[in-house]
């Protein structure tokens, strides 16, 4: 068992552990960074949902350094590929022309960035990355914890730091390092919350999913029938008004029954596609709903089909918990079969327009997603453990209807901005979707501040939020910026030897992080604007 140290380590190589480790490396201290699957990049990659945004994000509303990784993502496409001459020119290039958001692209693509952006911390040797590897136990000592024991290649290495980051997907090191976290629903008499429920439970938590590509090119690709086919292709959830595996669902805004299209390579023009959820969610066509290869953005034959990312309702798993349930392992094989027998059905029964059924001719494409059966490398969680904070987020914070004209909650500690409709999906306690209008709201320094442990950090969905918030909180640019806050604090700590909870309750030292923040591309403001 080897032993390693750092002035930081960073458990998960999510999109907000990459943020904290590159806010923490800018700040001239050496980081070891770990992550479990074979990409960097957490939802945006191995996980393959492409960004969630909001509809300013070309102006304002992200962090410097975020809008550096967008960036980048468009100049790999103009380097690398063969764009038409329009795309090529459009300065905000979506290379998908989905609906979802104003850059949909492949996930490969940001794993290159996201590597380009740590290329020259590794190079100088301060930045070690252990990939892959997963957290297996830590050490605490009173209110701190001393190390982390993580798994990498079948060898334990202990890992020791000033600060930990926990920037797992689903909140690992909380349990790990006994700090105090709460998961699923807090009850209404708890947080005053208008859509908690009245009995908090917390097993009732948001769904799994695992995402996977298509394309639809000549030739029969049909799948093996998946063992459970029979039983996903007659569920109907209590709450659905319908089969799950068919083209009605619950509109996540009104609840009604609605219907949805699905048109494979529609003969549409890229440059149309205005990505605003303002004006329109954009998932009324499935297959441009989340496409993130438009193949008329590229020179003609290049690309034979578009690629689309599923991402839809019916592969939502919410049939049990996957975070302290009995087995996660379980909880995901089921949401992979509830995943091959959508595309099965897609590919056999799925009524076409013109009356048949099935696209035989839809092609799986695991090279896209870089996994070994096809299918996303890694499930989409959306919602995982969360720390007891110092200060928790709650929906009268932030909701629109609660707040109005006044905007969400100015924190005096603020350390970041985001804006999402509180967006909480079909739920393993039996609730249907839960969308509700926000403000574009402030990030809080309590947040990130445990209420007992001193130099254990969140740097991702782990933060303080309630199973409501969470739904605006754990989308990629929020999650991006708190975890670049979380390493940006870690390096303020060490460098006037205070802890993080000092630097939030005094004032002069408050003062001087926002400002360092603030210089790094963190902004702390939103512009007077109403919410959607």
């Amino acid at each position: 068992m080897s032993e390693m140290h750092a002035d930081v380590v960073v458990i998960g190589g999510g999109l907000g552990g990459v943020a904290a480790a590159l806010a923490a490396l800018r700040a001239g201290r050496s980081v070891i960074l770990t992550e479990q699957f074979a990409w960097l990049g957490g939802q945006l990659t191995s996980q393959a949902v492409p960004p969630d945004e909001h509809s300013w994000v070309e102006r304002f509303g992200v962090t410097a350094s975020y809008r550096a990784l967008r960036d980048g993502i468009r100049e790999y496409y103009r380097a690398n590929y063969p764009l038409t001459d329009r795309a090529r020119r459009t300065r905000d290039l979506n290379p998908g022309a989905g609906h979802v958001s104003r850059l949909c692209h492949e996930p490969r693509v940001a794993v290159a960035v996201l590597e380009a952006m740590l290329a020259p911390y590794r190079g100088s040797g301060r930045l070690t990355v252990l990939q892959p590897a997963v957290p297996v136990s830590a050490e605490t000592d009173g209110d701190r914890v001393t190390a982390v024991t993580v798994r990498h290649h079948g060898d334990d290495h202990v890992l020791t730091a000033p600060y930990i980051l926990d920037a797992t997907e689903t909140g690992d090191l909380l349990p790990m390092t006994g700090a105090e976290y709460v998961t699923g629903a807090e009850s209404q008499a708890e947080t005053g919350e208008p859509s908690a429920p009245e009995i908090g439970d917390p097993a009732n938590m948001q769904a799994l999913s695992v995402c996977f590509a298509v394309d639809h090119v000549d030739g029969d690709h049909t799948i093996d029938k998946p063992s459970s086919y029979g039983f996903w292709r007659d569920y109907q959830p209590p709450f659905w008004g319908a089969r799950m595996l068919s083209w009605q669902t619950p509109n996540p805004r009104t609840l009604q029954l609605s219907t949805r299209s699905f048109t494979p390579n529609p003969d549409d023009d890229p440059w149309l596609v205005d990505a605003d959820q303002r004006v329109n969610p954009g998932d009324g066509n499935l297959w441009t709903f989340r496409r993130i290869a438009a193949r008329r953005n590229f020179t003609d034959g290049f690309y034979p089909s578009d690629i689309c990312l599923v991402n839809w309702p019916m592969i939502d798993y919410f049939e049990q918990p996957y975070v302290d349930g009995p087995d996660p392992l379980i909880v995901e094989a089921n949401a992979r079969e509830l995943s091959f027998s959508v595309l099965y059905w897609l590919q056999t029964e799925a009524p076409r327009p013109d009356g048949g059924t099935g696209w035989p001719s839809l092609r799986l494409r695991g090279d896209v997603t870089g996994s070994a059966d096809g299918l996303a490398m890694a499930p989409y969680v959306r919602e995982g453990r969360r720390i007891r904070a110092e200060y928790t987020v709650v929906e009268q914070d932030l909701s629109l209807s609660v707040r109005g004209d006044k905007g969400a909650v100015a924190y005096g500690d603020a350390v970041g901005v985001g804006m999402y409709r509180i967006d909480l999906h079909p739920s393993t306690g039996g609730d249907n979707y839960i969308d509700v209008a926000s403000c574009p709201f402030e990030i809080p320094l309590g947040a990130l501040i445990p209420q007992r442990l001193e130099n254990l950090l969140p740097a991702g969905k782990n933060l303080g939020t309630t199973h409501i918030t969470n739904g605006s909180y754990r989308l990629h640019p929020v999650e991006w910026n708190t975890g670049e806050v979380a390493g940006a604090l870690a390096a303020f700590c060490l460098d006037r030897s205070v802890t993080p909870r000092a630097v939030r309750n005094t004032p002069d030292l408050l003062a001087e992080f926002q400002a360092h923040l603030i210089t790094d591309g963190v902004e702390l403001r939103w512009p007077d604007i109403s919410g959607y």
